[in-house]
C-alpha cells in the first residue's frame, strides 16, 4: 500500500470519528478513486485498480499542478463520502466498483435550482456546439461536434483512453487505469468554463502575427514567374498581401511510382522541388521575404520519403536501412526515430530557404487512421509534432492543419478543409466559426469563397466580407482553370467591394492583434457566440448568424442574395442591451435591446462597433502585419454620458517566443464623454520588445459629432480639429512623439 493511500485512509478515519466536514488535502484518494480538484468548478475523476493513478500529461491535459485547496471532505460512514467546493458537492460511495450511476453523483446550483450530474448523462443535451474536424466535400450544413459550453451548466471530457506523453513521446496507459474524466461545472458563466479549460489544457499560444493577414492560395501548377506576377497584381490593384501559399505544384508528382496515394494519384506526397516550374526556389522565397511576404508550403506526408525523392538516400542512411534491401519505409508517426529523421530530411531543404511554415494537408486517416501501436489517430499527433517542429530558433509555433479535438487549441491555426461554395455553406461557416471557440478552436483559416463551386461573384463578395472577421483573410480554390479567387477577376463592382474589405482588414490589424492577445491571456475566442459576452440575455442564444469579433465589434455577415430591384440584401441583427452600437460603414446609431432587419448594399454588411470605447486602428498598408505602427488611429464613437471605458493595445515582435518572457508592450487608451466634453487619454506604453517604435503619431477620429464646430487641446495646448465628412465628425492629428509620453485629448463640443 502506498504512503499516499495510507494517509488518505488515516484522514478518512479522523473524519469518521468527528463526523463533520474538514479541510481536505487535494487530490483526495478514496480506495481506487482519486478526485483532483483543478478549481472550484473542475474536477478530475480517476479510477485505477491498485491505486495506479497517473500524473503524466496527455494531449488534452498538460497541466498537472494542483494549487486549489478550498475543499472539504466529510466521512458519512458506511464508505460514503462528500467532497465539497463552493461550486459543487460530490457524493461518493466507495463500493469497490468504477464510477457509475450507483456510486457517484455531483450536485451544483444552476439558474437558482439544484441540479445533479450522473456519469450516464449525455453531454449533447443543451450543448451549444463546438468545432468540426473538416469541411471536406461538405455542401450543406452538418451536425457540429460538441463544445465545452452547455445550457445545462456542465460538461464532461472523457480522456480515459488517450495515450500518455512521457519524455515527449506517446506511451500507452497502464491497463489498470480504467477511468479518467474531467467534469466542468460552471452554470451559465461561460467565461469561467473557458478559463477552466485553459487551466487544465493550457493557453492558446500567441500566433505569428502574419497568419492574421491576407493570404493567396490556389491549387495550381504556378511557375516562379507566375508567383511574381501575382505579387505585382496585388500591388497594381491595391490589395494587401502577407502570405503566398505554394500548393502541391511546388513539388514533383509524376515521378512518384509507388505508395498509398489518394484519388488515384501517387504524387500527393512530395518533398522534391519541381524545378521545371520553379528553377531557383531559394531565390524566389528570398525575394518574397525581402518584400515582407511569407511563403507557406503544402504537404501530404502519408507516404513518407520514397525512392524518387532527392533526400531519399540521406534519409535511408540516417535510418540505417540498406536501400538495396527495403526500397521504401511506410510512414510511421508513432516511431520517434523515424519522425525525427523524416521531419529533418523532408523539411530541411525548404526550411533553410526560409519558408514560413508547412501546411499539413493530411490524407491518411481514412485508409489507416491509427498511429501504429497507439490508441490515437494521426491528426492530433501530427498536429502536435509539427507544431513542436515549427518552434525552432526561438520562433513561435505555426500549425496549419485540420481541427483535431480537445487540446488542439495549442497548435493554431486550423484549416477547415475543402468546403463547397454556396450560400448554405457560407451561412453554416458563420455559425461554425462562432461556436468553434467553445471547444478551443479559436483561429479558423477558411477557404474564402469555398474550395470548389462558388463561382457567383456576389456570393464570393459576401464571403470576403465574412473573411474580414475571420482569424485570417485567406482565399483558396480547387484545380480549375475557371476558378481563381483573385478579387480583381470578378468584375469591377465586386472588386471595389472586396477592396473595401481588404483595406478595412489592414486598418483593423492593431485591434485584431490585441484581440488575439486576449485569446491567449483570457481564453476568450476571437470569434465568439453572443452568449459568451451576454449570457443572461435570452436573445443571445437565438441568433447564430451573428457573433462578436473581439470585445468591440459585432458582425452579422450577409448570407443571401440581394433583392433584384432594391439591390439590397437583408440580415437580421440582434443588438445586446445596455450598449450603444454604430454601423462601421454608415455611422448609423442603434440602441441595444432590439432586433432589426438591416439592409446592406453590395459594398457593406452589418458590422457594428460599441459606442464609448476607443477602437485602435492603423493607416492602410499593403503589408498589414509587418508595417510598423508609426501612426496610431484612435476612433471613438459616442457612448453613454459619464461612462469611462478603456481598451488596451497589445504589441510585440509578432514572431518570436519573447512575449512569453515579458517582451511585449501594452498601451492603455481611455474614453469618456461628460456632457459636451470628451476626454481621450493614450497612456504611456508599458513594456518593450525587439523592433518597437520609439515614436509614433496619433490620429484621433471622432465620428458622428453633429456640432458645427468644436475646440480641442492636446496636453493642454490648442489644436485645430478638422471636419471630416466621411466620418460625419472630426479628426485631430498629433505629431509623432515618444511612446512613453502620455497624450491627453480634450474636446469641447
Amino acid at each position: 500500500m502506498s504512503a499516499s493511500i495510507r494517509l488518505s485512509i488515516l484522514f478518512v478515519v479522523i473524519c469518521t470519528l468527528f463526523s463533520y466536514p474538514l479541510a481536505a488535502q487535494n487530490p483526495v484518494v478514496i480506495g481506487n478513486a482519486r478526485f483532483s480538484f483543478i478549481n472550484s468548478g473542475l474536477v478530475r475523476l480517476e479510477y485505477a485498480l491498485e491505486g495506479k493513478f497517473t500524473d503524466d500529461s496527455t494531449l488534452f491535459a498538460v497541466n498537472r499542478e494542483i494549487t486549489y485547496h478550498d475543499l472539504q471532505l466529510t466521512d458519512k460512514g458506511n464508505n460514503r463520502y462528500t467532497l465539497t467546493t463552493p461550486l459543487m458537492r460530490i457524493e461518493y460511495f466507495d463500493n469497490g466498483f468504477p464510477f457509475g450511476q450507483q456510486n457517484l453523483r455531483v450536485y451544483f446550483q444552476h439558474q437558482g435550482k439544484e441540479k445533479s450530474w450522473l456519469i450516464s448523462h449525455e453531454t449533447k443535451h443543451g450543448n451549444l456546439g463546438g468545432a468540426i474536424t473538416t469541411l471536406d466535400g461538405i455542401r450543406s450544413p452538418v451536425e457540429l461536434q460538441e463544445g465545452l459550453l452547455s445550457r445545462e451548466g456542465w460538461y464532461a471530457i472523457r480522456d480515459t483512453h488517450a495515450p500518455l506523453l512521457k519524455n515527449g513521446w506517446l506511451e500507452n496507459r497502464d491497463p489498470n487505469h480504467l477511468q479518467d474524466i474531467y467534469l466542468f461545472i460552471y452554470g451559465d458563466n461561460y467565461k469561467f468554463a473557458l478559463k477552466s479549460l485553459q487551466t487544465i489544457s493550457g493557453s492558446v499560444p500567441m500566433t505569428r502575427k502574419y497568419v492574421h493577414g491576407s493570404w493567396y492560395c490556389r491549387w495550381w501548377n504556378y511557375t516562379d514567374e507566375d508567383y511574381r506576377q501575382l505579387v505585382r497584381e496585388y500591388k497594381e490593384h491595391h490589395f494587401p498581401l502577407d502570405i503566398m501559399v505554394f500548393d502541391m505544384g511546388w513539388h514533383t508528382q509524376k515521378e512518384a511510382r509507388v505508395g498509398t496515394g489518394h484519388a488515384g494519384n501517387t504524387g500527393w506526397t512530395g518533398y522534391t522541388w519541381n524545378r521545371e516550374l520553379i528553377p531557383a526556389p531559394d531565390k524566389l522565397i528570398q525575394e518574397f521575404k525581402d518584400d515582407d511576404i511569407q511563403v507557406v508550403l503544402n504537404e501530404h506526408p502519408h507516404d513518407g520519403l520514397r525512392d524518387h525523392e532527392d533526400r531519399y538516400p540521406a534519409f535511408m542512411q540516417a535510418m540505417n536501412v540498406d536501400t538495396a534491401g527495403q526500397k521504401n519505409l511506410l510512414f510511421d508517426a508513432g516511431n520517434k526515430h523515424y519522425m525525427e529523421h523524416f521531419l529533418h530530411h523532408a523539411h530541411g531543404e525548404a526550411d533553410a530557404m526560409g519558408i514560413a511554415f508547412w501546411w499539413l494537408d493530411w490524407q491518411q486517416d481514412y485508409i489507416y487512421p491509427q498511429v501504429k501501436g497507439f490508441n490515437i489517430t494521426h491528426l492530433p499527433w501530427l498536429n502536435h509534432l509539427y507544431y513542436q517542429y515549427s518552434q525552432q530558433n526561438g520562433l513561435r509555433g505555426a500549425g496549419f492543419s485540420r481541427w483535431a479535438g480537445w487540446g488542439d487549441h495549442r497548435h493554431p491555426i486550423q484549416f477547415s478543409g475543402d468546403a463547397a461554395g454556396n450560400w448554405e455553406m457560407l451561412k453554416f461557416e458563420i455559425k461554425l466559426t462562432a461556436t468553434s471557440g467553445n471547444a478551443g478552436c479559436f483561429f479558423w483559416a477558411h477557404d474564402i469563397g469555398g474550395f470548389f463551386d462558388g463561382k457567383d461573384p456576389e456570393l464570393y463578395t459576401r464571403w470576403t466580407q465574412f473573411g474580414l472577421l475571420n482569424s485570417s483573410l485567406r482565399i483558396h480554390s480547387i484545380y480549375d482553370k475557371d476558378l481563381d479567387r483573385r478579387p480583381w477577376l470578378w468584375g469591377e463592382e465586386y472588386e471595389r467591394a472586396m477592396r473595401t474589405i481588404y483595406e478595412m482588414r489592414s486598418q483593423l490589424m492593431p485591434y485584431i492583434y490585441s484581440s488575439v492577445w486576449q485569446c491567449h491571456t483570457d481564453m476568450l475566442p476571437l470569434n465568439r457566440s453572443m452568449y459568451i459576452d451576454y449570457n443572461t440575455q435570452r436573445e443571445a442564444y437565438l441568433h447564430p448568424q451573428e457573433f462578436m469579433f473581439g470585445d468591440l465589434l459585432l458582425g452579422a455577415p450577409v448570407t443571401s442574395p440581394r433583392d433584384s430591384i432594391t439591390q439590397l440584401a437583408q440580415q437580421t441583427v440582434w443588438f445586446p442591451e445596455n450598449e450603444i452600437w454604430y454601423n462601421l460603414f454608415t455611422g448609423e446609431r442603434v440602441n441595444g435591446g432590439q432586433t432589426l432587419s438591416v439592409s446592406s448594399p453590395l459594398n457593406q454588411f452589418p458590422l457594428f462597433v460599441k459606442g464609448g470605447y476607443p477602437l485602435p486602428l492603423q493607416p492602410f498598408t499593403e503589408r498589414m502585419t509587418s508595417a510598423p505602427l508609426s501612426t496610431l488611429i484612435v476612433r471613438t464613437y459616442p457612448g453613454k454620458d459619464g461612462e469611462a471605458n478603456t481598451y488596451t493595445l497589445h504589441e510585440d515582435d509578432g514572431i518570436s517566443m519573447d512575449y512569453a518572457q515579458g517582451a511585449f508592450a501594452s498601451t492603455k487608451i481611455t474614453y469618456q464623454q461628460d456632457g459636451k466634453r470628451i476626454h481621450i487619454t493614450v497612456f504611456p506604453a508599458e513594456g518593450q520588445y525587439k523592433g518597437q517604435v520609439a515614436k509614433r503619431a496619433y490620429r484621433f477620429e471622432l465620428p458622428e459629432i453633429p456640432a458645427s464646430s468644436v475646440t480641442a487641446k492636446v496636453n493642454g495646448k490648442k489644436v485645430k480639429p478638422i471636419k471630416d465628412e466621411a466620418l460625419r465628425g472630426y479628426v485631430i492629428e498629433v505629431a509623432a512623439r515618444d511612446i512613453r509620453e502620455r497624450v491627453v485629448l480634450e474636446v469641447k463640443l
